[in-house]
């Protein structure tokens, strides 16, 4: 294990939450020491949710270790079924109670639960938080789902979406939506709004609709092999990836496809003037390995991006992410370590990042504009609005969110271009504030910055030079231009010294 501030994924058995929590009816046991009770935190905080999630804990504390830690489980087992009554219950342990091996699956067995009590073997150690969600949904599909008469009417089930997943509620709407349009209703959405009893009546569909392999490939593997139903590879996150999905549902069901793009605006967007200036922006995407993939497709194909990395957190998906990163002509970046994907960007100086919450953060510290496109998320990607990522609507939300901060940032260049202006100088302060109160001294702001690692000074004149470039590339520009000074042993940059820098690199 490794300490970490950031971490793009938790341990397995946060994963076991987000199904449990996104299901109803189902209760989680959970076998952890006092300080892995951070559920309330995760899904009420950042979720916005209005209940606590459905998760016991036993909650024991280093003066437990030397008694009956088992016997405690057993206890809060009893205690969580006599009071919420749950259709069935989940059990295991927490990373940290996984060291004193008491076996909370083999307890369950020995006690008189009159409920399914389905045990998790979540290795905290070698395994993360989308495994823990991909297991535990296999686990409870596994133990409920049964054979069964296949409904008269054409019909499918709706897998993979968790909470605390990355616009999931949304996406349920949009393609409960798209599938009606094709003469398809949905037989069960799992693991998100539904019961035990739900689950049970899976096998009643025709086919299922993976959402997100990250969290659902293996129990859809599983029903396509015992309940006879297959399931779609596409993932319709995009203009083009919903057209393909429509037809491979059309192949599955031997039904026509069809598609109401009456309400897409994203190619007239794509082709009005103001978007001209976005072609051939160079971006870098990181992410959950789906939605990488797909922001790939989208980025190139229809905003015309030019992708220079891209890469996932999840190893689970790094075979396909970096057969996919071939075809681009790069090299992908499968990592966990966000200071890893912090040096790659700043090493590739992209004028866009697509990323995580973690993105967010690193294009704000390198001035580099960043829209979130994959979970981690943090609350305010949580939006009260309809905001899907999946289908028409969802096409039209991923090209606001992601043409907005270029747009931004060309805004804050032309505010940049006039700041001698009255209105806009530095001292004027923000024009939304009132009083336009004025900012410190930027003599004095710039005289606590510490001196760069190369030792030089800018010049007055060179300074208000490099203020003229572009925000997006001006990161680059100071670094270019220090880097040639340094390396000519030059102490103090010049508007002179920042064209020869400018003309070395333009070689």
């Amino acid at each position: 294990m490794k300490l970490t501030v950031w971490t793009y994924e938790g341990p397995p058995h946060v994963g076991a939450m987000r199904v449990a929590t996104g299901m109803t009816g189902l209760h989680y046991v959970l076998h952890a020491p006092q300080g892995d009770t951070y559920a309330d935190l995760l899904f009420t905080m950042i979720e916005r949710r209005d209940h606590r999630p459905p998760v016991t804990y036993t909650t024991f504390q280093a003066r437990d270790l030397g008694s009956d830690t088992a016997n405690l489980f057993k206890t809060s087992l009893q205690d969580a079924y006599a009071r919420f009554e749950p259709e069935a219950l989940i059990v295991g342990a927490s990373c940290t109670a996984e060291l004193i091996q008491d076996d909370p699956g083999g307890m369950s067995e020995t006690m008189d639960i009159p409920v399914p009590v389905i045990p998790l073997e979540l290795p905290s150690y070698q395994r993360k938080e989308n495994f823990g969600a991909d297991e535990t949904f296999f686990q409870i599909v596994r133990a409920l789902a049964e054979p069964m008469q296949k409904t008269a009417q054409v019909t499918c089930n709706l897998i993979g979406p968790t909470a605390l997943g990355f616009r999931h509620r949304d996406d349920i709407t949009e393609m409960t939506s798209l599938l009606s349009d094709m003469g398809i209703s949905v037989n069960v959405v799992a693991p998100m709004t539904a019961s035990p009893s739900d689950i049970k009546r899976l096998g009643a569909a025709h086919f299922n609709v993976l959402m997100y392999p990250e969290t659902a490939e293996t129990a859809a593997r599983w029903m396509a092999r015992e309940l006879d139903q297959p399931y779609t590879k596409t993932v319709p996150i995009g203009v083009g990836a919903t057209r393909d999905f429509v037809k491979e549902v059309a192949e599955i069901t031997g039904l026509k496809p069809y598609l109401d793009d009456t309400r897409l605006r994203l190619p007239w967007y794509s082709k009005s003037v103001d978007s001209t200036y976005l072609t051939g922006k160079r971006v870098f995407l990181f992410g959950d390995g789906t939605h990488v993939a797909a922001a790939a497709r989208i980025a190139r194909d229809e905003m015309g991006f030019e992708v220079v990395g891209m890469g996932c957190y999840n190893r689970e998906m790094a075979r396909p992410i970096r057969a996919l990163a071939r075809d681009y002509g790069i090299e992908a970046l499968i990592t966990d370590d966000y200071l890893e994907v912090e040096r790659v960007i700043e090493t590739l100086q992209p004028e866009m990042i697509l990323g995580t919450q973690m993105e967010r953060h690193i294009g704000k510290r390198l001035g580099i504009p960043c829209a979130v496109i994959s979970a981690p998320v943090h609350v305010q990607d949580f939006p009260a609005r309809y905001s899907p990522q999946m289908g028409i609507e969802g096409a039209n939300v991923i090209f606001d969110t992601w043409v907005h901060p270029l747009v931004m940032g060309l805004e804050e260049h032309l505010l940049h271009m006039f700041r001698d202006d009255f209105e806009f100088h530095d001292a004027a302060g923000p024009s939304h504030h009132g009083g336009h109160a004025p900012k410190p001294d930027m003599a004095e702001a710039d005289a606590q910055i510490p001196a760069t690692a190369s030792n030089v000074i800018w010049l007055d004149d060179a300074e208000r030079e490099l203020k003229k470039i572009p925000f997006f590339v001006r990161g680059k520009a100071r670094r270019n231009t220090e880097t040639f000074a340094s390396e000519r042993g030059v102490a103090e940059i010049s508007v002179e010294t920042l064209y020869e820098a400018k003309a070395h690199y333009a070689r």
